[in-house]
């Protein structure tokens, strides 16, 4: 058995969080090897490490001081080293960082050092190698993920049997450190446990696992036992956050199970991120397994009779979209009408040439404009094979006074939206949770 496991910055915070840290590492001997993010904050309103390096840089560009920034971070790590009780000269770390920045470095570069930094620590910390990600993980020179030049370089990772590795960055073909974004140290652990064919890639964060559905709205949620990478993937989308997204990619590709623990309770169960292949029939019994929703949208509704007949209509509408710069979340339609259901970050300053052009170019005989719409997804691998979920949702929606104001699903029936009014958001997802739970 062989394990990758990553902690987040909550879980690598101080000092103590670091004893909780080796106390996991220590009791199996199958994680054997470590992704680190930058500390988080200890308490409401701490700082995370990232945020006062990014701040450090932008006052340098500025030309403005940055010691004061400067300091907190240098504190914080020394704080940790000290309490670890370490001989590790950080100091000197710290100064050549403090150097780069004041010498123009880039904001990626500044960012990184959080986790290089931590993993420094944690590698002393725990007498495993060091092993520096830009190593190993390749970006090309436009800031993709060059997933074929990472694979090349995977004997770097697995020519160590135990490694400590800094989340979050890699390098560019020019050899500039690039970064992932924000919470990115997610995606460098299910690349390490790609590389090194680890059999399970444990998340280890500050939650007890996946929530069936946001806790600040229901604060009793359920925990998810097992969910699949598809309906992750989903909930993900529209708005669940545990995990970065993009960090499923790398563990789906190889079929390594994703399991999410909290480093504050380590004894309990988690969640188990699983291949759809790999559900048991239990979980496909199961109707709906998460619910997620975000608020913000606009639904422009196009009517024009026998649109369906139209064969260049939708052709024309996707080519304004386009050359307007805007996309499309869902494009529910019928046989005279067709909806554009669009984030409302994308329609800024945007939204008269959008209405202007498809008024020229696509004649509609009535376009109705709705806006604050929140979207609510319930998302369940199991909704196939359990006849009226739909019905059961809607009657729950109905019974909380709830207006369904768009209906869309997904061809493969594992996904229900409901678009609703904004201030009905918060009931909605209360009703559906409790009809399902």
């Amino acid at each position: 058995m062989l394990k990758t496991v990553k902690f987040g910055g909550s879980s690598l915070a101080s000092a103590e969080q670091f004893q909780k840290v080796k106390t996991i590492i220590e009791r199996d001997a199958a994680r054997r090897y470590v992704v680190v993010s930058a500390p988080g904050k200890r308490f409401p309103g701490d700082d995370k490490i990232t945020d006062l390096l990014y701040r450090c840089q932008a006052l340098r560009a500025q030309g403005l001081s940055f010691d004061a920034a400067f300091q907190k971070i240098a504190e914080r790590f020394i704080g940790i080293r000290d309490g670890l009780g370490l001989n590790l000269c950080i100091e000197a770390e710290l100064d050549e960082i403090r150097s780069r920045i004041e010498a123009g470095t880039t904001p990626d570069f500044a960012a990184s050092r959080g986790e290089y930094l931590n993993a420094k620590l944690l590698s002393a910390y725990l007498g495993f190698p060091f092993l520096d990600a830009g190593e190993f993980i390749r970006f090309r020179d436009d800031g993709t993920f060059d997933d074929d030049a990472t694979t090349v370089r995977a004997g770097i990772l697995t020519a160590h049997e135990r490694a400590v590795i800094p989340g979050f960055y890699g390098r560019q073909r020019s050899g500039a450190i690039h970064t992932f974004s924000r919470g990115g140290s997610d995606i460098t652990g299910a690349i390490t446990a790609r590389l090194s064919e680890s059999d399970v890639y444990e998340n280890w964060t500050d939650v007890s696992g996946f929530l069936m559905t946001d806790p600040r709205i229901v604060p009793d949620a359920k925990v998810i036992e097992t969910v699949t990478y598809s309906e992750l993937r989903e909930l993900s989308y529209m708005g669940a956050s545990v995990l970065h997204e993009d960090s499923i990619f790398p563990v789906r590709k190889a079929r390594i199970p994703i399991h999410v623990l909290n480093t504050n309770d380590p004894e309990a169960s988690g969640t188990m991120i699983v291949p759809d292949s790999m559900a048991t029939d239990k979980e496909h019994a199961r109707p709906i397994t998460g619910i997620a929703g975000r608020r913000g949208y606009t639904v422009i509704t196009l009517t024009k009779d026998n649109l369906h007949n139209d064969l260049g209509f939708s052709y024309r509408l996707m080519g304004i979209l386009a050359r307007n710069g805007i996309s499309a979340e869902r494009m529910p339609s019928g046989i005279d009408t067709i909806s554009l259901v669009i984030d409302d970050k994308r329609l800024i300053g945007r939204m008269d040439q959008l209405y202007h052009d498809i008024m020229i170019e696509c004649s509609p005989d009535t376009v109705e404009i709705a806006s604050c719409i929140a979207l609510i997804a319930s998302v369940g691998i199991g909704m196939v094979r359990n006849p009226g979920v739909a019905a059961k949702l809607f009657s729950a929606l109905s019974e909380a006074e709830v207006n369904a104001r768009l209906i869309d699903q997904d061809s493969n029936e594992m996904n229900i939206i409901v678009g609703v009014e904004q201030r009905d958001f918060e009931r909605a997802v209360q009703a559906i949770y409790r009809a399902f739970a």
